[in-house]
């Protein structure tokens, strides 16, 4: 039988893919396992409160929309421009007669008065009326602009950052511990050209403090069970631990690969799953998962497994209270260190241990710290009340009036012009109104 393309050879008659690389079955050669070298977790356990704000309103929808505040105040700088230019070349046109297009679209601004209809410019000793002008209708719908942008923003904070996590630590005693029964599995696959039945000395588990009296070695099955299932990036190995109550702080669980006829015991990286749930529900649960192919400072390197040193995954558990979910008890797995074995990036090195049958063995060790010292308990507060809410409303409703008020004091008090237009629109809207009653009386 021919060699795949781009193998070595060891023993003058066997072949074996080269450092870093897999058989590719389809195209008969022998290729780099690309994957990189990642680490993901939960960011928290999945849940769903649902409030009587979110039936009425799509929250979701609107966050997946707006992903910022920033759009929310750009949109309202354009709108704010935009209404600003519009009504300073409006400015420019002719007023006439009071009968033309321009004339009443000015004259329509200056009903928008809403604001400062009482704030205009008045000399000393006269009585306060309202007088509505153009100036005033501009600078009264731009401080509406602002205001319902700034509170569509505020809305969107309300939203998205209405609560916070809060994170105690505490210590623990053994009732707390005791309290913690969850479900614990752990899927490890040796990313290679190996099968299950490479797989031995798998069995056993090791508690405890090596040193001390608590140290002991007991069947894997008093924790738990396993299984091996052959998959298409090599054999995947599953620790499965159902109403799991751990009570050591240490658990080394070790096995190891050996040499087959065709099929040496050797892996270009390892890809890990470590969950953690309550019960049977999915929504609770928590989770880390990573592809290693160079150590925990995640090297992309190519490089291969092999030797009697062995390889082994550290793991923490911090067993944690969630009081906003009904005081959820859910133990969360954190990966810590990567600790590579036997290592060859050498093609010759990789060469002279596959023929070496010393060197035909994969060892590798899974290291579980149970941090149960401290318990996390974890809560959300609201940090928006009702009264914050009203007291942020109410300053965007006094800078968005005082803002433009102050722009209204300074052109009144620097362009004499301003200061009487609204006189100038209704002599021209009474004199076109004297003139259509006179028409109107003497064509009767």
């Amino acid at each position: 039988m021919a060699c795949p393309r781009n193998s070595i050879t060891y023993n003058a008659t066997r072949c074996a893919c080269g450092i870093g690389q897999l058989l590719n079955r389809s195209s008969g050669s022998c290729e780099i396992f690309g994957w990189p070298s990642t680490i993901s977790t939960d960011k928290d356990v999945n849940y769903s409160v649902i409030s009587f704000a979110e039936t009425l309103f799509a929250f979701d929808r609107i966050r997946k929309f707006t992903q910022s505040q920033a759009i929310f105040l750009e949109a309202t700088l354009v709108m704010l421009l935009s209404w600003l230019v519009f009504c300073f070349f409006l400015r420019f046109t002719k007023l006439g007669d009071g009968r033309n297009v321009w004339f009443n679209l000015r004259w329509w601004i200056t009903r928008l008065d809403v604001f400062f209809s009482t704030r205009h410019w008045l000399d000393d000793q006269q009585i306060v009326k309202k007088r509505k002008t153009e100036l005033g209708g501009t600078l009264s719908v731009a401080s509406w602009i602002v205001f319902i942008g700034l509170f569509a923003a505020l809305l969107y904070q309300i939203i998205t950052k209405r609560t916070i996590e809060v994170h105690n630590v505490r210590a623990t005693g053994s009732p707390d511990l005791i309290s913690f029964e969850n479900d614990l599995e752990f899927n490890i696959t040796a990313v290679s050209d190996m099968s299950c039945s490479n797989l031995r000395g798998i069995g056993n588990v090791v508690t405890g403090n090596p040193g001390f009296s608590e140290f002991k070695v007991a069947a894997l099955s008093s924790l738990g069970s396993y299984t091996c299932k052959n998959t298409t990036s090599g054999p995947t190995v599953n620790f499965k631990c159902t109403k799991c109550r751990l009570t050591n702080d240490y658990i080394y669980i070790s096995w190891h690969f050996v040499d087959l006829p065709d099929s040496p015991a050797a892996a270009v990286g390892f890809q890990f799953n470590f969950t953690s749930k309550n019960g049977p529900n999915e929504k609770h649960m928590s989770f880390v998962s990573g592809t290693l192919r160079n150590g925990s400072i995640l090297d992309e390197s190519p490089v291969t497994f092999r030797g009697t040193e062995g390889n082994i995954l550290k793991f923490n558990l911090f067993p944690r209270i969630y009081h906003h979910l009904h005081d959820l008890k859910l133990i969360q797995p954190l990966f810590h260190e990567f600790i590579p074995g036997s290592v060859y990036r050498d093609t010759t090195q990789l060469q002279a241990s596959m023929g070496r049958s010393t060197d035909g063995i994969l060892n590798t060790t899974l290291f579980i710290n149970y941090l149960s010292a401290y318990i996390v308990e974890i809560d959300h507060e609201n940090i928006l009340g009702p009264v914050s809410f009203l007291a942020d409303l109410g300053g965007l409703y006094c800078i968005s009036i005082g803002i433009f008020f102050y722009l209204l004091v300074q052109c009144e008090y620097r362009i004499k012009k301003l200061r009487n237009e609204d006189t100038v629109f209704r002599k021209i809207r009474n004199r076109r109104k004297a003139l259509d009653h006179w028409d109107k009386h003497i064509g009767r």
